[in-house]
């Protein structure tokens, strides 16, 4: 029953692993250290340094540890650079799902839970999206996720093989002290990497249609997000029939201004974020629905947003 975790060693994939372990179900993790770290994956489970663009490494790592599922998280994950960088994008997320796909042929194994991206729906005309929203991605990154559900349907359709793919928003916190968000891109390791730095957090656009006026968006904890994953696999693994996508929302969302208020709050340092012009493209609100997730894979919101920030902020304070 060991599942291959591609990308196990980057921040959210290294908690899904810990899921795995925690549910009693084997992990294998493929990583080729691009942004992951080799000190993320637990000592008892098995490292396979390298890429998902290597077919023959793949299919060989799903033989020697008797794979039966994969979990798909490996890819570059930067939609910003992914407009200055698309063919780099296209060959990490595309290409690279494709040679993940043809190795799982070779060897049989027809289950996988891809993590997709809330980045497939571009800027939703709609205040709560749902699976039934039209997708519409606004750069290489968002539309690569977008084939790479293709490419997983295409491939259910010719050969049975069985997927489901989850889309999320932003995810952040810590399940442990030794497990942290490294991105030099996503707002929670900005905020607190500048108030160690004795910097002030920044804000952009102020001026939104919002309660506050500033964006709203999801942010769900890592740890809820890795319980899904598990929970996805075991369907699958189960023979149970699963959508084909789901969407890990909290219904609601929160502002930047919000965490701001929840970022002072709980490091104890006091600050009046700055307030620049809004970015080129930031839609004012971007919240999804987790009913059908909630239905089927165990989704919940367990965690408060203070919840979250005091998590990331313990793990920040340990490294």
């Amino acid at each position: 029953m060991t599942w291959l975790v591609t990308g196990g060693a980057g921040y959210i994939g290294s908690h899904v692993v810990r899921a795995f372990r925690e549910a009693g179900l084997p992990a294998v993790v493929l990583d080729d250290l691009s942004s992951g770290h080799a000190e993320f994956v637990p000592d008892d489970v098995p490292l396979v340094l390298g890429s998902i663009l290597d077919t023959d490494l793949v299919a060989d790592a799903l033989a020697v540890h008797g794979v039966v599922g994969v979990v798909h998280l490996a890819g570059f994950k930067y939609a910003g650079i992914s407009v200055e960088r698309p063919l780099h994008t296209y060959a990490q997320n595309v290409t690279g799902t494709a040679h993940l796909l043809a190795a799982m042929a070779s060897q049989g194994v027809e289950k996988i839970v891809f993590s997709s991206s809330a980045a497939v729906y571009g800027t939703p005309d709609t205040d709560l999206v749902t699976e039934a929203t039209p997708t519409s991605p606004e750069s290489p990154y968002g539309e690569s996720k977008l084939i790479g559900e293709w490419l997983l349907r295409d491939q259910g359709r010719a050969t049975g093989l069985r997927h489901t793919s989850l889309r999320y928003f932003n995810v952040v916190g810590s399940a442990t002290p030794d497990l942290y968000d490294t991105s030099p891109h996503n707002l929670f390791p900005l905020v607190l990497d500048a108030l160690v730095a004795g910097r002030t957090p920044r804000i952009n656009g102020t001026d939104y249609p919002t309660p506050d006026g500033t964006c709203v968006r999801d942010y769900i904890h890592v740890a809820d997000l890795a319980t899904s994953h598990v929970a996805a696999a075991q369907a699958l693994a189960d023979g149970r029939e699963l959508e084909r996508v789901y969407n890990l929302g909290s219904g609601d969302g929160v502002s930047v201004a919000e965490i701001m208020s929840a970022m002072a709050e709980v490091t104890g340092i006091a600050f009046e974020p700055e307030r620049a012009p809004r970015r080129a493209g930031d839609p004012a609100r971007i919240v999804a629905s987790g009913e059908l997730a909630a239905r089927d894979l165990d989704w919940e919101m367990r965690h408060s947003l203070t919840d979250m920030v005091a998590s990331a902020w313990v793990a920040r304070q340990a490294h």
